[in-house]
């Protein structure tokens, strides 16, 4: 099984951004930020290092505005991207999907029919899917850096601003999984927290930990 970490989500957004950038979507960088699902500052951070790299440049355009095209570098690492994301979305895919099933079996069983997810990611996608196969349904989902809704359901900034019943949460925050399912245990309490083992967050039954 292969580990969903930071290099993997940061090859992701490089690869969505590349080909905004190709396909003349890339507008403005707040335009960018609402596509990728990402903060703006992130969004910044990122064009820099595709501009420092070769891989896109920036014009100036109409209106005191900026356009960002491809450079021939550009267009070989989206390419060399798109292969390494396919090899490895169809693995992720997978591990996900058993993962978020064993996990919605069991909270079913416990009488959890309701489930709030903490975090936009290809992981948040597949654990809808999952939910929707186990009867269970979706609260919502919990991303200050999203605007929604999610896949039909309400977009939370906090979990304190959820205003929609649920019985318990799924951590699909893949850059920053600890920290949210620490957080999230804090706040709710253990067993009342989801945590798929693709995000390899160990969580200490004493005191409720993660690791």
């Amino acid at each position: 099984m292969r580990r969903v970490d930071d290099s993997a989500e940061t090859s992701r957004i490089m690869l969505r951004l590349l080909d905004a950038v190709e396909q003349d979507r890339a507008h403005s960088q707040r335009h960018l930020a609402s596509e990728l699902g990402i903060a703006l500052g992130l969004v910044n951070a990122y064009l820099k290092r595709c501009m420092k790299k070769g891989l896109v440049k920036m014009r100036q355009a109409p209106a005191r505005r900026y356009a960002y095209y491809l450079t021939p570098q550009g267009f070989a690492e989206k390419s060399r991207l798109t292969v390494e994301y396919l090899s490895f979305s169809f693995g992720f895919f997978r591990q996900a999907k058993t993962d978020c099933s064993g996990l919605f079996r069991v909270a079913k069983l416990r009488g959890v029919r309701k489930v709030l997810l903490i975090g936009h990611s290809d992981l948040a996608e597949i654990a809808a899917l999952c939910a929707m196969e186990q009867g269970i349904g979706i609260a919502g989902l919990v991303d200050e850096a999203i605007e929604g809704p999610f896949i039909g359901a309400p977009v939370f900034k906090t979990i304190d601003g959820v205003d929609a019943p649920f019985d318990a949460v799924l951590v699909t925050d893949v850059r920053n999984a600890r920290a949210t399912s620490e957080a999230a245990i804090a706040r709710l309490g253990l067993d009342r927290v989801l945590v798929p083992d693709i995000l390899r967050v160990r969580i200490r039954q004493e005191g409720g930990a993660a690791e």
